[in-house]
């Protein structure tokens, strides 16, 4: 175990993406069991998805007298800069991001902005204003053309497949940077695909059910041969909060310099799904739910196709660090998961 040496209770936080999945799950964790906190949440709303999924969330969260949201993005370096001036967060949990593998393929300027650009620019406000604990968002996709499984952070990460890998490659790499120079405590969090109610519309689980609602076929990658390190929303928020209150200890070296306060952590379910079972569990879920109809034509509606550009063929998290160190381990499974989401996804489109 770690030490648990920040006390929430009491704290200003800052939370980047606040209207983004995890962001907005986790402003709703915090907000209903920290007494006296107060959070300061950001996000641009930007159309990468539908910006009416982002104003449901933030409609869930805006409610609670403890968060107050500002429309923003941290690509501006004065915005980032007002905010901390004005509010001295104690704390960061930096969730914004142009997300997606296959998006970055075609529009790379929204990656370097939000991703290298604003990364930065929150680097620097926490330079100058000192928080006692950075933790932010890094991705499995860091591990791109790795064969060895599970992934480990042990292993060298050199070989992303996307854009968006590299640039969260880079956000490690300028964290640590930055820790060790100016001795910021701050920790990375490797997600393995996360999933849920209200989640982002571009994942394969929540495209897929749109695509089977309006009688399309979903394709599903290399053949069906791929496998996903799927995590519910719940752990990741819980993995999060947890990781929070842990942050790394600052201390010397051998030649009286600052050792970079910096780690990393996956946060992965550690049971791999194959595609085709995962996707027929989905099925079974969104026909119990009332999604879809008991007599559905699944095979119909299925088309296997090969590996797309950027798409990696397995993802599979050794979290044992997060468990020897924070005493947590995901442990929801994808039935009860996608249980969740169906539920969900019949209250918000079809009630």
């Amino acid at each position: 175990m770690v030490n648990i040496n920040i006390n929430l209770e009491g704290k200003t936080v800052f939370i980047t993406g606040a209207a983004g999945f995890i962001g907005a799950n986790l402003v709703k964790k915090l907000c209903e069991k920290i007494d006296s906190i107060y959070i300061i949440g950001v996000d641009n709303l930007n159309d990468y998805y539908d910006v009416s999924l982002k104003k449901y969330r933030l409609g869930e969260i805006e409610s609670f007298s403890s968060f107050h949201f500002i429309k923003g993005s941290i690509a501006n370096k004065e915005f980032v800069m007002k905010i901390f001036r004005k509010y001295r967060p104690q704390i960061v949990v930096n969730l914004a991001a142009q997300a997606g593998v296959r998006y970055s393929i075609d529009h790379p300027d929204a990656y370097i902005e939000s991703n290298i650009i604003g990364f930065y620019n929150i680097l620097e406000a926490c330079r100058y204003y000192p928080v006692e604990h950075l933790v932010y968002a890094s991705s499995s996709s860091v591990y791109g053309g790795n064969r060895k499984v599970p992934f480990s952070t042990e292993d060298k990460v050199d070989n992303p497949v996307s854009l968006y890998a590299a640039t969260k490659k880079s956000n490690e790499l300028l964290a640590h940077a930055y820790a060790k120079l100016y001795n910021i405590a701050s920790t990375g969090l490797r997600f393995f695909t996360v999933y849920g109610p209200a989640g982002r519309p571009d994942m394969f689980y929540y495209s897929a059910t749109q695509k089977l609602r309006a009688g399309k076929a979903i394709q599903i990658f290399n053949y069906g041969n791929c496998k996903r390190d799927f995590t519910y929303i719940d752990d990741i928020v819980e993995g999060i909060v947890r990781v929070i209150k842990g942050a790394p200890e600052k201390k010397n070296g051998e030649d009286g310099l600052p050792v970079s306060p910096h780690r990393i952590y996956n946060i992965g379910g550690g049971e791999p799904k194959n595609l085709l079972d995962y996707v027929s569990i989905l099925q079974e879920e969104l026909v119990r739910a009332g999604v879809l109809p008991e007599n559905y034509d699944f095979e119909a509606h299925r088309e296997l196709v090969p590996m797309q550009l950027g798409d990696m063929a397995v993802t599979y998290a050794d979290s044992t660090a997060l468990e020897r160190d924070f005493d947590f381990k995901p442990s929801i499974d994808v039935r009860t998961g996608l249980r969740k989401f169906a539920e969900w996804y019949k209250s918000y489109y079809m009630d």
